[in-house]
């Protein structure tokens, strides 16, 4: 859909086509590697692994529910394992925690995986450490659960206003704002006094220990019966059903509030918008209208206390904004039930869908009382939040983007409990599928240009090196190699990678370290758009335990020939260095 496009000018087939061919890979190398093996899962409580960004609406909540738990956001990590048959190596896991992966700030320009990559990475790495990221055999699965209103900036959100008397305050509480405007208010990290990607490993690190630690108790249970699951399409603008007090209720055609606007405390908004604004702007109100459809009165008394800015639902130029169908499935494994559903579901939405569909599990026998079910999302769909109706009343951030209306969360806890029977073992039928939502991919929008020409100054070559790295380096430095560059976007070099640190033995050099490595960076700049000059800066953090030696830094790049058209590779080499 649109709306999530528009900040990378639309539609970015390069990046559409390297996702697919990924997950598509991903699944055949799965088929091409079955065995036999068997599940047990485990819990532990990670509890600095994550906070509420909003816990204002958080509070909206009633306070006897509020007391049944601890925390204002799931502390509990659930792993389930993938042992392999016996005498054979365990295969991989799949982890589920709430935290969103936003440790590295909005303004980092480097493809990353976040906290949740760095947690499958340290765990890789732990199982395998002499193979290269990606190049492994088991696989750790880092995925999100009720994850809407969590943050990984542990210390809280702070004023960064250089010359106030509020700089380096808390943030006001209900709206997160510093003087009365959100750009200057900031979550932070654990790793704040040192950067985002000291954060970002501490954060992935918490979840990687709290992995380990169920992987490795004796106490794990075993998941066993029958594995079935279900999936339908919904259409969620107009989904009308009964509350569990007889009254009926109605989803909306999608929305964005004015909250939404005003950003979270892991990436503020701009202008004058705020989180928790419960009310509508003259001036906006006005200029809105030249962006989406004027929402109707019956849109605006759907959508209430919501008021809209966005009003994506009516908006469908060059194509739908927002999905109004969505994608609802469930697994069930023996005992454990996943529900895979189609949005970032609040700390407490979570909790009381999960309580739900497992008192209909349960009531329908499909499980015991000892089952568990697990949420898992965004999957398939994207469908932006989902609050409870006391946070949408606050209209905080999460609340401003749960886009159907009040009544999401009972809608999609109706839509579940309706498909749990198909998960018992006597089920011998299948739901109706739905309609499914039209394909966009074929002529999406796009303003972002192809790559049109790569080329170098004179007297100048691709991959010829501008800065050599020192002649010697201490375990703990940083070494930095400036190369003659040329796009990225050339060639993505999947299952490869844009840069090696290789290390010297005898004669030959072995490759030590990869792009998919932590410690290396590959940053890419366009000197002269114009005349398509570009440099490429590689950097890496010497680890502690990198054996000493003789190393040299290589760059693998490609480059585009502005008259035919041709892409051809090239590669840039440093002189060597030694680490002592």
């Amino acid at each position: 859909n649109l709306l999530p496009q528009l900040t990378s000018l639309g539609f970015v087939r390069e990046t559409f086509d390297a996702i697919v061919t990924g997950t598509v890979k991903a699944v055949q190398d799965a088929h091409n590697s079955l065995a036999t093996g068997s599940l047990e899962f485990g819990t532990t409580d990670i509890l600095q692994g994550n906070i509420n960004r909003s816990p204002s609406a958080y509070l909206a909540n009633p306070a006897a529910e509020r007391a049944k738990y601890a925390h204002d956001q799931d502390k509990t990590m659930t792993v389930i394992k993938f042992k392999g048959a016996s005498g054979q190596a365990d295969r991989g896991l799949l982890s589920f925690f709430p935290v969103h992966g936003t440790s590295l700030y909005e303004n980092n320009t480097l493809v990353s995986t976040d906290n949740k990559g760095m947690a499958a990475y340290l765990y890789e790495n732990f199982v395998e450490p002499t193979s290269a990221p990606g190049k492994n055999k088991f696989v750790a699965g880092f995925v999100q659960a009720n994850v809407g209103d969590t943050s990984p900036n542990t210390l809280g959100a702070f004023c960064e206003s250089p010359g106030k008397p509020y700089d380096g305050q808390p943030c006001e509480f209900y709206q997160s704002t510093c003087g009365n405007v959100t750009q200057e208010c900031h979550g932070r990290g654990p790793g704040f006094q040192v950067s985002d990607f000291e954060s970002n490993y501490l954060i992935g690190s918490y979840q990687f220990e709290g992995a380990k630690n169920i992987m490795t108790s004796s106490s794990l249970t075993s998941v066993a019966g029958s594995v079935r699951s279900v999936h339908v399409y919904i259409n969620m603008s107009n989904y009308t059903f009964t509350l569990p007090n007889g009254t009926t209720a109605r989803t909306c055609k999608p929305a964005m509030g004015y909250g939404f606007a005003g950003g979270t405390t892991d990436g503020p908004g701009a202008f004058d918008f705020k989180q928790g604004t419960t009310s509508g702007n003259p001036f906006w109100d006005l200029v809105k209208g030249a962006v989406t459809p004027v929402p109707s009165q019956e849109q605006k008394d759907c959508h209430a206390p919501k008021p809209i800015l966005l009003n994506t639902g009516e908006a469908t130029f060059p194509y739908d904004w927002q999905p109004s169908i969505v994608n609802i499935q469930m697994f069930r494994v023996g005992q454990m039930v996943i529900l895979l559903v189609p949005g970032e579901f609040t700390t407490m939405a979570g909790r009381r869908i999960r309580d739900a569909i497992k008192a209909k599990l349960v009531e329908k026998k499909v499980i015991g009382s000892d089952g568990v079910v697990l949420l898992a999302g965004p999957s398939n769909t994207y469908a932006h939040y989902i609050t409870t109706r006391e946070e949408y009343g606050v209209q905080r951030y999460e609340g401003g983007s749960t886009i159907y209306g009040p009544a999401t969360l009972e809608a999609f806890t109706d839509i579940y409990s309706n498909l749990v029977g198909y998960l018992a073992d006597s089920s011998t039928t299948t739901p109706s599928p739905g309609t499914a939502p039209p394909d966009l991919t074929q002529n999406p929008l796009s303003l972002r240009t192809g790559v049109v020409l790569d080329n170098v100054p004179l007297g100048s070559s691709f991959g010829k090196v501008l800065t050599q790295p020192s002649a010697s380096y201490a375990k703990g430095k940083q070494v930095s190699v400036r190369f003659q560059g040329a796009s990225p976007r050339n060639n993505l070099r999947l299952q490869d990678t844009f840069l090696t640190i290789e290390r010297q033995n005898g004669s030959s050099w072995t490759v030590y370290r990869t792009d998919s490595h932590p410690s290396t960076k590959f940053n890419w700049k366009r000197t002269n758009g114009v005349l398509g000059y570009s440099e490429v800066t590689i950097t890496w953090d010497i680890e502690s335990d990198a054996p000493s030696g003789t190393y040299r830094v290589v760059y693998n790049g490609d480059y585009k020939n502005g008259w035919t058209g041709r892409i051809s590779s090239f590669v840039g080499q440093s002189s060597t260095f030694t680490i002592a």
